[in-house]
């Protein structure tokens, strides 16, 4: 359920695709957890104007991307999702995209066979898997609707 509502999120796409400061901002909040304005800052990992920080992060909480609590006179944010459940959720939506209606389904499962061979053949072996697995559990869904 977590990771449709990742999905929806995506879907809504222009205004969830993160700009590079997003993601370092975003980076910064999964390595500490959660943080403050003037947190993010005092690291000096971050040399921006105050209010540009706070305005990036205020855009992520209205993505809803962050979850945010008020502390004294300014807010704590925190992800609200882990860095794995985002980049999958990113890139099974491009996979989405490329497989959509109109589009020859081939052709990106070609380029994304290509891809993956040129680097690390030993991948096509894991992929290999995956695909028979895969295919194990939807003869079993589908014997299951069957019976029923």
């Amino acid at each position: 359920m977590r990771m449709k509502r990742i999905l929806n999120l995506l879907r809504r796409s222009p205004n969830t695709r993160l700009g590079p400061l997003e993601q370092q901002l975003l980076s910064a909040l999964w390595i500490r957890g959660s943080a403050t304005v003037r947190v993010i800052l005092d690291t000096g990992d971050i040399e921006l104007a105050y209010t540009t920080v706070m305005t990036t992060l205020d855009r992520l909480f209205k993505k809803h991307l962050l979850n945010r609590t008020t502390e004294g006179r300014a807010f704590r944010y925190s992800p609200r999702y882990t860095q794995e459940e985002l980049e999958k959720a990113a890139v099974g939506e491009t996979i989405r995209q490329l497989l959509g209606p109109g589009t020859t389904a081939a052709l990106p499962l070609s380029y994304l066979v290509e891809a993956v061979s040129e680097h690390d053949a030993r991948l096509l072996d894991d992929l290999q898997r995956l695909l028979d697995q895969k295919r194990r559990e939807v003869r079993s869904e589908l014997r299951s609707k069957e019976k029923h």
